[in-house]
């Protein structure tokens, strides 16, 4: 290359090498150290001027041709255990790739940008992609600025900087417009971080090129667990060897007269990578590799990290599998283990996928509800969906569906879909506008109570900005359950939407100035506006309440506002200054006795993330659990996540003890239920009872067995990247996150023993794995690893009210949980030789119970205070 791009003309030079290499970085936490693995092309290039345009400009014609390639391993030290060993380049490559590499190439250039690039036709695209990142080296310019220029990575703004001796280009790649395949997950603590640098270098003598040195990174790290990172290094390099006169420029004024004259056969082509698809020679076919896994997806065996991996494996199979192959294997099952299918078939996220099991759900009969359930809340869990999807659940919701359940799950869902799809910028899909208008009027046309709470929790996933409004009058007039329904779905309303007209009509029902309403519909209302940039007079307002409510509102409202000091909220600073004023901050107002509580603490905390969890427990004045509310958030910055939350609520059990209701509670039917969310989804609610005779019923036939909220397997990260890399290769960076959960809730009454007791227990079993590969189609590296671990969260309040005050504890645990890790790395021939290695780790994460506050820990050592042993030797 010369003066302002030129070429070497007419003369030799040769291509030094490409590697790339795949590492993991050491860390404390991992046991992988840095490691290489991948391959290294080489060859001797000649470079040959052809053609210079007689009217100047900078218009000229080279000739790019490689010889005695030569592939390697890049690790040195492998040796006798390299597949490149013993073999030569045609056994390696295969002889067609080889001379379709070796043949030349023509590279039409004006001022040292690339205007055609040309090649032979039908050559293997994985070939013509390795000469296309060898002739985007030669595309250049010799003075600083900014551009765009279109190579091998797309259509990329380049940035040029020269200094003495050399020009160095900086090429943004997240600026590179090409059409890759690939998606991620939307939220920022589930999603993965990428970062990707491209700087080549030319070394320049007496305005002649004299060396080009080229080196791509690309990074990613999973962002709430940051030991899991992986990196790819892609690097060219092209050096002066010597020059030599070459072939006597050819005559004409167009480039296109001379290439034809050079050899018809040449066409041109997009400099641009093309996408290729390597074969898997002895994969297993789809159905195959459903017989070999569907034992780990047996209901009994949903718990064990086993199945989660068979999980991840056979959804990334099922993203390549069609409509038919699919629908044969759901055909093919029987019932029992079709749960797991129908979890691993919905997540794959693909039209075939989709197509299939719908055509195998039947939604007019009742007789598969555990079934279309689970395709529901797979539905809802989606990483990416899309409009296709949301359209199906629209058609199914207007259709005839068997199961009155299953047509609020498919309301519900929708929500979830509205939110997820405007979340990625898709407000404006025509699926979306219709979903909104179906769940806005439908709300506002509803005439059951049955229909006024689907459209209502539909709202709470959906959280559209235009439903606050028919929040508001729900939550003011409506009755209790539906009042209260309409507060938590406003409680999950990010702050800008939470104004000062929302708060106004808050804190009227909290204070009751046009209504009595019942206490879970006041405590929440207090609590959205103290979560919400309260003011000076709300905080006041509601301090100055205390002491004028209900016993146990008292109590409880007293422990929201120590828990908000305690764990420094962001309305602690304007509490501490209405706390100065002695009239709202003295001993009779904080003295108040009872049971209720609230209290919020840190699971684990680091500079860059935090896990937090938060229980707050209301009692009715007779000492009756009226709402347990556990909360489990993980936020990454200030992005966050509501990880989980689970509300049992009971009412209208006073008449079994003799006791009073409380203000605004005095004809509410009896009632026990639980709602809840997980991963920002809200799930449709059950019930352990409704109404005095069913209770009864269940009271005398209780099991104490507990009732299942969500159970199934579910894709939580998933992010696919595929990348065209300078050098011509292809790679590719897979990341998968699934879990099995288990959430069940029991609640226990005795009369007998004046005690009851509920229980929520969370199981889970979580497995992250890694996938980066680099393929030449010839040969394929990379690497794999794998992150599971088995936990479990329980959550014990028991109330004993055989004596007053009601003797209370709660109690939260989290189980000892195996942590193990697994890393693959390989290098494969095509022709089936390879090199693995493989290592593992184990270790154990103790269990612990979670500290609440001191007051609860003093009640439970009465509550469980040891008895003491007997001594009489007597009758009596």
């Amino acid at each position: 290359m010369g003066d302002r791009g030129g070429v070497y003309a007419g003369r030799v030079v040769e291509l030094g090498f490409w590697e790339w290499e795949v590492c993991v970085p050491a860390d404390e936490y991992l046991f992988i150290h840095i490691f290489f693995v991948g391959y290294r092309i080489s060859s001797n290039v000649d470079v040959a001027l052809l053609w210079r345009n007689p009217d100047g400009d900078d218009d000229q014609l080279i000739q790019i041709t490689m010889k005695d390639v030569n592939v390697e391993n890049v690790n040195q030290q492998r040796g006798e255990k390299s597949i490149f060993k013993g073999k030569s380049p045609p056994k390696i490559m295969g002889k067609e790739n080889l001379e379709a590499l070796q043949r030349p190439m023509l590279l039409h250039l004006i001022h040292g940008k690339v205007k055609e690039f040309y090649s032979y036709q039908n050559e293997p695209v994985a070939i013509e992609n390795i000469k296309r990142g060898l002739a985007s080296l030669f595309q250049t310019q010799l003075s600083s600025g900014t551009t765009n220029e279109v190579d091998i990575s797309g259509n990329c703004k380049v940035t040029y900087q020269a200094h003495q001796g050399k020009v160095i280009k900086i090429k943004a790649l997240d600026s590179c417009k090409i059409a890759r395949s690939g998606f991620t997950t939307p939220n920022q603590v589930l999603g993965v971080s990428s970062k990707a640098t491209s700087v080549t270098t030319y070394k320049i003598e007496d305005s002649f090129v004299i060396a080009v040195l080229a080196e791509e990174t690309h990074a990613f790290g999973l962002n709430f667990l940051q030991t899991i990172t992986g990196k790819i290094v892609s690097k060219q390099k092209l050096e002066l060897k010597t020059t030599e006169a070459g072939p006597r420029l050819m005559s004409g004024k167009q480039a296109a007269t001379v290439i034809k004259a050079v050899d018809s056969k040449y066409t041109a082509i997009p400099i641009v990578g093309q996408v290729f698809q390597s074969q898997c020679k002895g994969c297993p076919s789809i159905l195959e590799h459903w017989q070999s896994i569907r034992k780990y997806l047996q209901p009994d065996s949903l718990s064990k990290a086993e199945a989660v991996r068979s999980f991840l494996a056979f959804v990334q199979h099922l993203r390549n599998a069609k409509k038919e192959e699919i629908l044969q294997i759901l055909k093919m099952e029987i019932p029992q283990p079709l749960c797991g299918l129908v979890d691993a078939v919905t997540s794959a996220q693909t039209s075939d996928s989709l197509e299939a099991i719908l055509d195998f759900l039947d939604f007019k009969s009742d007789s598969s509800i555990i079934l279309q359930e689970r395709f529901l809340y797979a539905c809802g869990f989606a990483s990416h969906p899309d409009e296709e999807l949301l359209r199906a659940l629209i058609s199914k919701f207007k259709g005839s569906i068997g199961s009155s359940d299953i047509r609020e799950t498919v309301m519900i869902i929708i929500g979830t879909l509205v939110r997820k799809l405007c979340q990625n910028e898709g407000c404006k899909l025509k699926a979306v506008v219709e979903a909104k208008k179906l769940i806005l009027g439908g709300l506002e046309k509803a005439e059951k109570k049955e229909d006024t709470r689907m459209y209502l929790l539909a709202l709470k996933n959906a959280l559209l900005p235009e439903g606050i409004p028919s929040l508001l009058k729900y939550a003011e007039a409506g009755e209790g359950p539906i009042s209260h329904l309409a507060t938590t779905t406003l409680q999950r309303y990010d702050l800008p939407f939470i104004t000062d007209e929302v708060k106004k009509t808050l804190n009227r029902i909290y204070h009751q100035n046009r209504k009595v309403h019942e206490k879970t519909v006041r405590t929440t209302a207090a609590a959205i506006i103290l979560n919400n940039n309260p003011s000076y007079m709300e905080v006041k307002n509601i301090l100055l309440s205390i002491g004028e409510l209900p016993q146990e509102m008292n109590k409880y409202m007293l422990a929201i506002v120590q828990d908000i000091l305690h764990f420094e909220m962001p309305a602690s600073k304007i509490v501490r200054r209405v706390l100065k004023e002695m009239v709202a901050h003295n001993y009779d107002r904080f003295s108040r006795s009872g049971s209720s509580s609230a209290y919020t603490g840190y699971i684990e905390r680091s500079p860059h993330s935090a896990s937090t969890y938060s229980l707050d427990i209301l009692y009715s004045g007779s000492g009756i659990l009226r709402r347990s509310n556990l909360n489990v958030f993980q936020y990454i910055g200030k992005a966050g996540l509501h990880g989980s939350q689970v509300v049992i609520e009971a009412q209208g059990l006073e008449a079994l003890i003799a006791a009073t209701p409380d203000e605004g509670e005095e004809n509410l039917d009896s009632y026990a239920g639980m709602s809840a969310i997980l991963f920002d989804v809200q799930l449709r609610p059950v019930t352990f009872f409704n109404g005095y005779s069913d209770l009864m019923s269940k009271m005398l036939s209780a099991s104490g067995d507990p009732i299942s909220v969500v159970k199934g397997l579910i894709l939580l990260i998933d992010h696919s990247q595929e990348l065209q890399l300078q050098s011509g290769l292809k790679a590719n960076i897979e990341v998968q996150g699934g879990l099995a959960i288990d959430i069940s809730g029991a609640m226990e009454f005795s009369l007998w023993y004046r005690e009851s007791k509920t229980r929520v227990k969370n199981r889970v079993t979580v497995v992250i794995t890694t996938d980066i590969t680099v393929d030449s189609s010839f040969v394929k590296a990379g690497l794999e690893t794998s992150t599971e671990t088995e936990g479990g969260l329980e959550f014990i309040s028991t109330v004993q009210f055989s004596q007053y005050p009601f003797l209370v504890c709660m109690q939260m645990d989290k189980d000892e949980a195996p942590f193990r890790q697994f890393e693959k790395k390989y290098e494969r021939l095509s022709t089936g030789r390879g090199y693995v290695s493989q290592k593992r780790k184990e270790s154990v994460l103790a269990g612990c119970e979670f500290p609440l506050h001191q007051e609860n820990s003093e009640m439970c050592k009465v509550v469980f205070a040891p008895q003491p042993d007997s001594t009489s030797s007597g009758w009596f």
